[in-house]
């Protein structure tokens, strides 16, 4: 079984601001659970004027009390207790002068319960002619030098769709594991398998983690929108300063302080409005 959740979703600012907060979107008050990011490649393709990079971000994750009670203990190991860290691979490709951005996250952890890809497609909504570009610039004179093309946000919107695959292959031969020779225990543990799955058949526990799993992902999407309004704010703010020193003290938080503690910090951040960083 195969579940889907799609979402769209339009910013209010050019496609330069919205890519170049994707990349600074972690740590930020709503992703608290990412520890780290690292970027494994990024090269730019000169024929094509396209930029691609693959990161891995590591997230602190937590399995659901309702699949937790559906996989037997044998199965979850050192995670019996549902927390853990999992790796999330991450590969996007942007192209500003045609105007999108595309990207791919993955699971690299529990794939077998659970595979989850999101894939996003961010499109220029109304781009820019050199015309009207060197009229908003013009209309842009005067003003603090953080807010550049950033502030084109009323000629220029970014629209984003989001579909989040969900699969999960809990039960087939090959999560189970093929019996190996010389193990003794094997056909003990087999006749234990068959007696938990005796009650549920492999299509039900599948749908039942999908759709847990698509509860999760409609959240996640939620906070991430969040999470990316917060960088281009202070993009538009700030610039990049701004948006660096933000980063900093939010990955401060996340080594040091709870949710309470990051929420505090961003309000006050939009209190101060364009005051000094500190």
């Amino acid at each position: 079984m195969v579940k889907f959740h799609t979402a769209t979703h339009t910013y209010e600012y050019p496609l330069p601001a919205v890519s170049l907060a994707y990349f600074l979107r972690y740590p930020n008050p709503y992703s608290t659970h990412v520890l780290s990011t690292d970027v494994i490649s990024r090269h730019f393709d000169p024929t094509t004027q396209r930029l691609h990079t693959v990161r891995l971000h590591l997230k602190r994750s937590k399995l659901p009390t309702t699949v937790l009670k559906l996989l037997p203990k044998g199965i979850l190991g050192n995670a019996a207790g549902g927390d853990g860290k999992s790796f999330v691979l991450e590969k996007s490709t942007v192209d500003v002068r045609e105007g999108w951005m595309e990207t791919e996250s993955r699971n690299l952890e529990w794939t077998g319960v659970l595979s989850v890809v999101e894939r996003q497609r961010y499109t220029r909504e109304k781009p820019l002619s050199a015309e009207r570009l060197l009229d908003a610039q013009d209309e842009e004179r005067g003003q603090p030098a953080a807010g550049g093309l950033l502030g084109l946000a009323k000629d220029e919107n970014t629209s984003v769709t989001t579909t989040v695959t969900l699969h999960s292959r809990f039960g087939q031969p090959k999560l189970l594991g093929a019996r190996r020779k010389g193990d003794a225990g094997a056909e003990e543990e087999a006749g234990a398998r068959k007696g938990f799955f005796s009650s549920w058949s492999t299509a039900a526990l599948q749908r039942t983690i999908e759709a847990t799993g698509v509860t999760r992902a409609r959240n996640a999407l939620a906070k991430s929108k969040e999470g990316m309004n917060v960088v281009l704010e202070r993009l538009r703010t700030g610039g990049v300063v701004r948006a660096v020193e933000g980063m900093r003290r939010d990955h401060e938080l996340v080594v040091g302080g709870g949710e309470g503690s990051w929420k505090r910090v961003w309000q006050q951040g939009k209190d101060e409005g364009d005051g000094d960083l500190g």
